[in-house]
């Protein structure tokens, strides 16, 4: 449906395009025109057309004074939208300016519109209508292309039925007319009768588009633009010619027959798809011209090869001089010719070989890192390609690793190298077998067997030199007895001369000996012993010392051995445990005891342990399962008296000076860290196989000590009490001494105010007493503001102070 209605819209347009009527007058200059059009006009219709020139010759700029109509170069009149004319009439002006000359003209278009009544026209031939069949229509025309002539040459002729009632003048527009190529087409304007004036290349100018106008001599336009297709006939005037002049192809040697090589292509500038353009391809001949290699297509010019034998080696490029020909490769056709050129890629179907079979070289005995001998081989492949790069391989020969065999990256030849001495007492002529190969994979020719891998042979013969003695074999073991005396004699290393196998001769000389256990015989090579020997030492490893030696011959030449000494165990060494053990009783109230022995393992565990009559009263011994030896735990019988903190350890610091004290801060107070209550220090004594054996003592703060002991009267304020239960609590049972000196300061201050309230200054003496003054008086006596005890009972502890603590508290006591 779409496409029907598109149809007949054109229809439409084509008959509305018709339907138009043009009258061009041009009588004289620049006078009135009128035109007949119809009511309904469609945008981009031509409603007629002037001519400017006659008007205004020097005309630069036209336009029109209407908006609805555009005017073009020409003076071809289109409307630039839809229009509908309600009146029978409608004008407007056409303006003609020249910028040079600053002239302007005009000229007046009336429009009529159709279904007014037409007036009578002039130059009439007769009054008798006459009917006849309509010649005013598009007739099929054709002009051949590189036409001779004779020129003008008649090309066709346009008439109008109104011819035969009116004097009818025609005339032509469009391209060969009044566009590029100007003039090549002109009409007589009595008859209709159009020429061409010259020959025409239809490969520039495919056809030509014209208009046919017939007017009335006052400009009455009896007909529509009558549009006219000249089409010119194709000429195989064009020989087609391939589209590059040097082309270059390129195939694998030893392909398969019917491989594609290649298409070529060729262009032909006359008509598509007509007999002038349908072309053939042909090999002409081949260079070089035997066998016969390659075929192609005659329609689709695609080269392909026809043997199995393009050899790369035989002839590396091929040269094919081809023709292309129009009319189907008629012999009458028009033909080209051009050059192909087809290069063979190389493959690896030739493999290397020896320019000889069999090499012969020579090289002296303990040589290394020497080149002995250069082997070239040949390949027929593309060179400093890897289809002719060598790869060496001794294949035979080298079981010992004597040799080395590389290529010269730059002669590709085979370079044997010695990378191992030979010995010419072992070995005095050796045989190696050499192969070669490429670095990449053989390629099996059509016409071919595989190829094979070739080989050589190399007979190396080994040269006798004058050697220094050996060192056979590098490392020697000597057994020897823990604790060896001094001045004992062991057999040392022993090195031989490879040629006469004989020692005589040679010099030794010790160069290791790291705690210089021995000397050595010059001559013999023996060790004497100059110092104890040891297994223990610091100096054996794994129970081996070593001493390394060196010979060395007449002639400077020498070797270098090491000797072995493997130490036998002996139970010389007592097994030992830590002089000291410590015992915290707040940890843990035994020990482990861990005794080693340097001895070795035979002359160690199991141990025995004992303790002395001294020590069995207060401590036991107890077996615990071991890994590799036997441990014991060691357990304190306590007699606990009462316990208390240790005031002094707590709030006393070491001073070395008699003058007064320095202030005590919170910096410098050592502040214990575990927690314990100390008891009575007679269960410290006892010891343990002569091993002193220590009780660590120790003081914290704690719930339920002395100080903080709310038991004895219901009033009497302590450290849990002012500062809340489970406040300042580092952890269980534990204060800060932060606690403690906030719990003490205001309590020893309110004290010290009581004193210097009281008349008689009782109690004066307990605070302006100089630190360094040590006093007089009795143990028993009151610590004094020193205590936060409010009665002096229970001061009984006092008798068990120990040193450090009584001078505090003899500064304290009333005197």
């Amino acid at each position: 449906m779409a496409a029907a209605s598109a149809a007949s819209g054109s229809i439409f347009r084509q008959q509305l395009l018709f339907c138009l009527l043009v009258v061009i007058l041009s009588c004289d200059a620049c006078q009135k025109i009128s035109l007949q059009v119809p009511s309904h006009l469609q945008a981009e219709t031509l409603v007629g057309k002037v001519n400017p020139k006659e008007c205004f010759q020097s005309a630069s700029l036209i336009w029109s004074s209407d908006p609805d109509f555009r005017i073009l170069e020409d003076g071809s009149i289109y409307t630039t939208h839809d229009l509908i004319l309600s009146s029978e009439r409608k004008s407007f002006y056409i303006f003609l300016s020249d910028d040079q000359r600053q002239e302007q003209k005009e000229i007046e278009i009336v429009m009529d519109v159709r279904g007014k009544k037409v007036p009578k026209k002039r130059h009439t031939k007769d009054g008798v209508l006459k009917r006849s069949k309509r010649r005013w229509a598009p007739v099929p025309c054709s002009l051949m292309e590189n036409s001779l002539g004779p020129f003008p040459q008649h090309v066709q002729q346009v008439q109008s039925d109104a011819a035969q009632n009116y004097t009818i003048f025609y005339s032509i527009s469009g391209p060969g007319v009044d566009k590029e190529p100007f003039n090549l087409f002109f009409i007589d304007k009595d008859t209709g009768d159009i020429f061409c004036t010259r020959s025409i290349d239809r490969e520039q100018y495919e056809e030509f588009p014209l208009y046919a106008y017939a007017t009335t001599a006052d400009g009455y336009a009896p007909e529509y633009p009558l549009p006219l297709l000249f089409k010119v006939e194709d000429d195989n005037d064009n020989a087609p010619y391939f589209e590059s002049k040097v082309t270059i192809f390129s195939v694998p040697e030893n392909c398969r027959t019917g491989t594609s090589v290649g298409q070529v292509t060729a262009i032909d500038l006359d008509e598509p798809d007509t007999l002038h353009t349908r072309l053939k391809y042909k090999i002409l001949q081949q260079i070089p011209d035997h066998p016969k290699h390659f075929s192609i297509h005659p329609d689709t010019g695609v080269i392909t090869t026809t043997t199995p034998l393009l050899d790369r080696e035989k002839c590396d490029t091929y040269k094919l001089i081809m023709e292309v020909r129009d009319m189907g490769g008629q012999p009458f056709g028009l033909f080209n010719t051009g050059t192909i050129t087809i290069s063979l890629e190389d493959e690896n179907d030739n493999p290397p070989y020896f320019t000889k079979t069999a090499y012969f070289t020579e090289v002296e005995e303990n040589r290394i890192n020497a080149e002995i001998l250069r082997m070239a081989v040949h390949d027929q492949d593309l060179p400093n390609t890897p289809h002719s790069k060598a790869v060496y391989t001794i294949l035979q020969g080298n079981e010992n690793g004597n040799f080395k065999i590389s290529t010269d990256p730059n002669t590709n030849e085979a370079v044997l190298c010695v990378v191992k001495p030979l010995n010419y007492e072992v070995h005095r002529e050796v045989v190696l077998q050499i192969g070669v190969l490429n670095e990449v994979q053989f390629t099996k020719a059509a016409n071919s067997k595989p190829p094979t891998m070739s080989t050589t042979t190399v007979t190396v013969k080994v040269k006798d030199s004058d050697e220094g003695p050996e060192c056979q074999p590098p490392v020697k073991v000597l057994q020897s007895t823990d604790g060896l005396p001094i001045g004992k004699e062991l057999h040392g290393y022993k090195a031989l001369d490879p040629e006469t196998r004989s020692g005589e001769g040679l010099r030794y000389k010790k160069i290791g000996d790291e705690d210089h256990w021995f000397e050595i015989n010059e001559h013999t090579g023996d060790l004497t012993t100059i110092k104890v020997l040891d297994r223990e030492s610091k100096f054996v490893r794994n129970d081996q010392y070593n001493v390394s030696v060196v010979a060395m011959d007449a002639a400077g030449r020498s070797c270098t051995g090491t000797l072995v000494v493997l130490l036998e165990d002996d139970n010389d060494h007592p097994p030992q445990i830590d002089k000291e053990v410590t015992i915290c009783q707040q940890d843990k109230d035994f020990a482990v005891l861990e005794p080693v022995d340097p001895d070795g393992p035979e002359n160690g565990p199991p141990f025995e342990f004992f303790l002395d009559n001294s020590a069995n009263k207060l401590w036991n011994l107890e077996t615990r399962d071991g890994i590799l030896f036997t441990c014991f735990c060691v357990t304190a019988k306590r007699t606990v008296k009462k316990c208390f903190p240790d005031v002094a350890q707590q709030n006393l610091i070491v001073s070395n000076t008699e003058g007064p004290g320095e202030e005590v801060t919170e910096a410098n107070i050592r502040l214990p860290t575990q927690t314990s209550n100390i008891c009575d220090t007679s269960m410290s004594g006892g010891t343990l196989g002569g091993q002193g054996v220590k009780t660590q003592q120790s003081f914290e703060m704690v719930k339920g000590g002395y100080t903080l002991d709310s038991s004895k009267g219901g009033g009497h304020q302590t450290l849990e009490s002012v500062k809340g239960a489970g406040q300042g609590v580092t952890d269980t049972g534990r204060y800060t001494y932060t606690d403690w000196h906030s719990f003490t300061q205001p309590r020893l201050g309110e004290k010290v105010y009581l004193c210097g309230q009281d008349e008689e200054h009782k109690h004066s003496e307990d605070y302006v007493r100089s630190y360094n003054y040590e006093g007089k008086g009795s143990v028993a006596g009151s610590v004094g503001c020193c205590s936060d005890r409010q009665e002096e009972e229970g001061l009984e502890f006092l008798d068990h102070l120990e040193p450090k603590f009584r001078t505090l508290a003899n500064t304290c006591v009333k005197k």
